[in-house]
């Protein structure tokens, strides 16, 4: 079977498109036979060695896995071959097949593209257990999501109207309002502006956000959880501006605030039955017209380099989703 694999953690540069033996599934697992690949930001830091997790060399790298069942292992039940489903792993889907726990697997609903599936396998489960779990979002109250124009973001837009809170985008410049706002944004903020807590206090007619969702950390962290209001709650979910900020810690205590980790791995391993219901209940409302899908920029296996440069674009359309088979 044909792969994308590094053979050294060195970047977008050591991927190559290489050969190995099909798969086979031990006792447990299924082989899937992979239609689309979903990319995050994790992945890129993954092939670069700069992941808290070193993976194993060669690594094949995509985690966001959709595709058809095409062989079960020993022992397996409830799964057989034909069923379209969709897993997230720490790599291995960028291959024309693949092995996966039957412990990972989502069934994905008819209505649903595999491609889509693939898309919102990570994202919107993340958004969904930082606001549902972590965040214990409630109607009605205000949602300041920075970074609304990335993956996490717009599907944190997405499940927070549908849940029947206020989402309020933050976004990195003030043409891409449109986009936030397509999304399923209330209001926008630019936070490019100088004076955007002053803009985010006009869009919430003097009051303050209830919950902050963070994937970005960096310089804006510590003024959005000024930001908050009383009994808020800020969900840290990543550093994707590139810096791991300090917070005085005495805000915490002024605003009767929570500072939230959220760690979808640890959910996802720790509780797998949990996440995987979730992720079923995030497919079943996307099926329904519940939520939103989300956008897609879609690159050909051939291609999967321009995909991996993609996720370093700021400007870039959609959730980069490589497609190896149709399906």
């Amino acid at each position: 079977m044909k792969r994308v694999a590094v053979h050294r953690l060195d970047g977008i540069d050591a991927l190559v498109l290489d050969e190995a033996p099909v798969p086979q599934p031990a006792s447990g697992e299924v082989r899937l036979r992979v239609n689309a690949v979903g990319l995050g930001f994790v992945d890129g830091l993954l092939i670069a060695g700069q992941y808290q997790w070193k993976p194993p060399l060669p690594y094949v790298p995509g985690g966001e896995i959709a595709g058809t069942i095409d062989a079960v292992g020993e022992g397996v039940t409830g799964w057989s071959a034909g069923q379209r489903v969709v897993a997230w792993r720490m790599g291995g889907g960028l291959a024309e097949y693949c092995t996966v726990p039957t412990g990972a697997l989502v069934a994905v609903p008819d209505r649903v593209p595999l491609e889509t599936a693939a898309a919102v396998v990570l994202d919107y489960a993340t958004a969904d257990y930082a606001l549902n779990v972590r965040g214990r979002l409630q109607p009605g109250e205000t949602v300041f999501v920075l970074g609304a124009n990335g993956g996490v973001g717009g599907a944190a837009m997405q499940i927070a109207r549908a849940n029947g809170a206020i989402p309020v985008a933050g976004v990195s410049a003030g043409h891409r309002r449109d986009a936030a706002m397509a999304s399923g944004a209330m209001a926008t903020v630019d936070l490019s502006a100088p004076g955007w807590r002053d803009e985010l206090r006009t869009v919430l007619s003097g009051k303050a956000p209830d919950v902050v969702v963070d994937p970005l950390g960096g310089p804006l962290t510590e003024p959005a959880f000024r930001s908050l209001a009383k009994r808020g709650r800020h969900l840290v979910i990543g550093f994707a501006a590139g810096g791991i900020p300090a917070l005085p810690v005495n805000l915490a205590l002024l605003k009767n605030a929570d500072l939230l980790g959220v760690d979808i791995r640890d959910f996802a391993e720790s509780e797998p039955d949990r996440f995987a219901q979730r992720v079923k209940t995030l497919l079943d409302r996307i099926a329904r017209g519940e939520l939103a899908s989300p956008p897609i920029c879609k690159h050909d296996f051939a291609a999967s380099t321009d995909a991996f440069r993609s996720l370093q674009r700021r400007d870039r359309s959609g959730k980069p989703v490589i497609a190896l088979q149709s399906g």
